[in-house]
């Protein structure tokens, strides 16, 4: 997979060096020369590549090879450019994913598709979700947007006055724009099947899409 990382301040250089080690062609635009120069001289790779230039430039995004990439990851230190970036990279290359960072959490709301976002990525939120996660039960917490907030990664632990408790999975008649995609039994992580018996204190983990959340929470909360 051929991956485009814009900014290679800390976040950029860790993420492209956790996809090279995974096989992955990677390059990393950056416009601080100092920085290319210190990390392409001192780190040289095959598969890690630096394009020096300033990402919100359609210019440079051509030259470091947006057109072949499958993934553009934009995770500088500044929202506009990360928006920029992910409009770019969607609108005139067409990149099939666009993921981009978020620093200010107010911002949030802009790193959508009308900004060619396909996941965004905001730290305060992520940390308020895994919060969540370890102590709400009985609660909708949502771990992740995907493709703009049309879509969502949701988690659900089964309270004792659940109705989906000691109910089978595939009785429960969740909505076609919901799927359980994990549950996570006593550590370990269990892969759905129609037949299987929900219990409480199941975490259980779904896609869904907006439209979908209430009747996701009336069938698994109540």
């Amino acid at each position: 997979m051929k991956v485009v990382v814009a900014g290679g301040g800390s976040v950029g250089r860790f993420t492209a060096e956790q996809l090279v080690a995974a096989g992955h062609e990677v390059t990393i635009i950056e416009n601080d020369r100092s920085v290319v120069a210190e990390y392409a001289e001192n780190e040289p790779s095959v598969k890690l590549k630096w394009h020096r230039g300033d990402a919100c430039d359609v210019a440079v995004l051509a030259a470091a090879g947006v057109t072949m990439a499958d993934v553009v990851a934009s995770v500088t230190g500044d929202d506009e450019d990360n928006l920029v970036v992910s409009l770019l990279a969607k609108q005139e290359f067409g990149v099939p994913r666009v993921i981009a960072r978020v620093n200010n959490p107010n911002n949030y709301w802009m790193f959508n598709d009308m900004w060619g976002v396909d996941v965004s990525v905001s730290t305060p939120h992520l940390i308020t979700s895994l919060v969540q996660e370890a102590v709400a039960v009985g609660n909708l917490v949502r771990l992740m947007q995907l493709k703009g907030g049309k879509a969502e990664l949701v988690e659900v632990t089964l309270a004792d006055n659940s109705p989906a408790r000691d109910k089978v999975l595939g009785d429960l008649l969740l909505p076609r724009s919901a799927s359980v995609v994990a549950i996570v039994r006593d550590s370990r992580v269990l892969m759905p099947t129609p037949d299987m018996v929900l219990r409480v204190g199941d975490e259980v983990m779904a896609l869904i899409t907006e439209d979908a959340e209430a009747a996701v929470q009336q069938i698994l909360i109540g």
